[in-house]
């Protein structure tokens, strides 16, 4: 895929801020279908991808023909769609537990991950910053899990496993970056994430009334066209000039937890997100400097 990396960086800024916005709807919706409506987790998790996958076709299929599936490393495409179907279950089952803004806060540890998996999977030397960013990354969560807070149960694990999965998802995406075509990798994780989030339906499918078959079919679009404006997003600004925007994810998580769920952090939770954005942004300076694409 060519890019103008640069071309129209505020164009780039409000896709990026609009796609993110529409992964908070998205979370809004899931955790409103788990614990108001009471539905299946598996079924939700494939409404996700189905309709993120149908999504691919229509858009995708009629201008790519076969080079969409067309991969030249099919085991790290398998593993990479494996990864981010592993790392939204383990979400989905936090929304189950713990606030909405908490868990996509402790999620939000993932860039400070990538950082520290950085030297190990990938060979690159890690310095002071980045041993910062880590420890902060870290002391962010265990403020938002501190002892004697709402948080800390053994159900933030949950989000923590997803950040560690995204984590290594991420880090293979970056060992595809200039080898692959980026629409072909999205293409894949949503077919990988359709494959298997199908094969439990026949065990946990429960037939949808028509409110939330909207929802589900809503929460397909938000993440199939999220990842879209990702894309769309990175060909008008590079994606280290990005990446600091995404954390108005977590502005909208926030928001939209007060007004569905009557949800708010308290003020030890808003002080480890900011621990966190912080620490990340440590580590989004350190990708800056090093030249490398983040391509979620």
């Amino acid at each position: 895929m060519s890019s103008a990396h640069g071309a129209h960086p505020l164009r780039g800024i409000a896709l990026i801020m609009f796609a993110v916005f529409m992964f908070s709807s998205m979370d809004t919706l899931a955790k409103y279908m788990l614990k108001r409506e009471s539905y299946p987790m598996a079924p939700l998790i494939f409404a996700r991808y189905a309709v993120h996958f149908a999504f691919m076709l229509g858009i995708l299929a009629p201008r790519m023909g076969i080079l969409l599936v067309r991969t030249q490393h099919p085991r790290l495409q398998l593993l990479r769609g494996v990864l981010l179907v592993s790392s939204t279950g383990f979400f989905y089952l936090s929304l189950t537990y713990l606030p909405l803004a908490e868990a996509a806060a402790i999620t939000f540890v993932g860039p400070v991950l990538v950082a520290a998996m950085s030297a190990p999977l990938l060979g690159e030397r890690i310095g002071t910053r980045q041993a910062i960013a880590v420890a902060f990354g870290f002391l962010g969560v265990l403020i938002i899990v501190r002892p004697g807070g709402g948080v800390f149960t053994v159900h933030a694990i949950f989000p923590l496993s997803s950040a560690l999965l995204f984590s290594l998802y991420q880090v293979l995406t970056r060992k595809l970056a200039g080898r692959e075509n980026p629409f072909t990798t999205l293409f894949f994780t949503a077919m990988v994430g359709t494959a298997l989030t199908a094969l439990p339906l026949p065990f946990t499918w429960q037939v949808p009334t028509p409110l939330q078959m909207l929802f589900m079919v809503g929460i397909g679009l938000l993440g199939g066209f999220g990842h879209f404006l990702l894309i769309r997003a990175v060909e008008h600004a590079s994606p280290a000039a990005l990446a600091p925007f995404v954390y108005t994810q977590l502005l909208w998580s926030t928001l939209l937890a007060f007004l569905v769920f009557g949800e708010f952090p308290d003020g030890g939770s808003l002080l480890g997100m900011v621990v966190i954005v912080a620490a990340g942004l440590l580590a989004v300076e350190w990708q800056q400097i090093r030249g490398r694409k983040l391509i979620h």
